[in-house]
């Protein structure tokens, strides 16, 4: 083995994530020029094309699709000995990267997070917000370590842990009187879209297709918590999942369970993902707020 290449092999996994030499040069503080010549010396030393050109950026090549589960594997473990050994210099940290929808972070994570950092647990979080299809892929290419994301999402590979199950609601501005139900009102006011590719996005085009709902209007967001503002604001009808409304005021909005089917929000990691004590009493604390989540889902349907 020749050692010298485990930085090239670095690059080369940087580049692969971001789908591009300038992103991971900007990630790494290095030139791209300097990520080339590591991609290449990577490629030259195995004769083996790892990446094609993708528009201005790049993508893997089939082998180096191949490749990426090896070189992830490679760094997982790598990440692993170093925290081995601070905890026997007696300097235990672990860093846990996450990737989480806004509201499933807002509602799982920050409770969670709040007790840890409390009881000064020896753990620095780096966590980013995503929908739960990107959240999946993320844990599968090794951008993130954990990912909260709803079951019918990617990560067929992945190691999955059902926290709770939440049924989908619609949802819209609370009218005076008697007002007609939010199914209805879909043929006369603003239907709110999350972006397509999500998985609240392919419910709602699968709705509306078998209802042949074709809406006036449409308002297009980029989460789950702007399109409750909009709603909480007075405009739009939408299909948004129990936890993102728990914490909402009712008096303001009109709620429905939509027929659709309830999905499990699920704990994803890779199978060889290391876990140690402290990573533990996260996942098993992440749990819990997940039973808690799932009561506070019961309590809005009975309202």
């Amino acid at each position: 083995m020749d050692a010298s290449l485990l930085p090239a092999l670095e690059d080369v996994l940087l580049v692969a994530r971001s789908g591009s030499v300038a992103e991971a040069a900007r990630r790494l503080h290095k030139t791209p020029s300097a990520i080339s010549q590591q991609v290449r010396r990577v490629e030259e030393h195995f004769g083996v094309a790892l990446f094609e050109r993708d528009g201005r950026g790049v993508r893997l090549s089939p082998a180096g699709e191949a490749a990426l589960g090896a070189i992830t594997r490679l760094f997982d473990q790598a990440e692993g000995v170093f925290e081995l050994l601070s905890e026997l210099a007696g300097e235990p940290s672990t860093t846990l990267r996450l990737a989480a929808s806004d509201y499933l972070g807002k509602g799982l994570l920050v409770p969670v997070i709040r007790q840890m950092l409390e009881k000064r647990a020896p753990v620095r979080f780096a966590i980013t917000t995503a929908n739960s299809i990107d959240a999946a892929r993320w844990v599968e290419r090794g951008e993130v370590d954990l990912g909260l994301a709803s079951a019918s999402s990617a990560g067929g590979d992945l190691v999955k842990q059902p926290l709770f199950v939440q049924p989908f609601l619609w949802v819209g501005p609370r009218l005076k009187g008697k007002a007609p139900a939010l199914r209805e009102r879909l043929r006369h006011e603003p239907l709110l879209r999350l972006a397509p590719g999500s998985v609240g996005r392919r419910m709602l085009d699968a709705y509306l297709d078998r209802e042949r709902i074709r809406p006036i209007s449409t308002i297009d967001v980029s989460s789950v918590s702007l399109l409750v503002s909009y709603v909480s604001g007075g405009l739009g009808i939408g299909l948004a999942p129990a936890l993102a409304l728990t914490e909402v005021a009712r008096s303001r909005l009109d709620v429905e369970v939509a027929e659709v089917e309830p999905l499990p929000v699920e704990l994803m990691t890779r199978e060889n993902f290391r876990r140690n004590p402290i990573i533990e009493r996260f996942i098993d604390r992440l749990a819990a707020e997940g039973r808690r989540a799932e009561q506070r889902t019961r309590a809005l349907l009975r309202a």
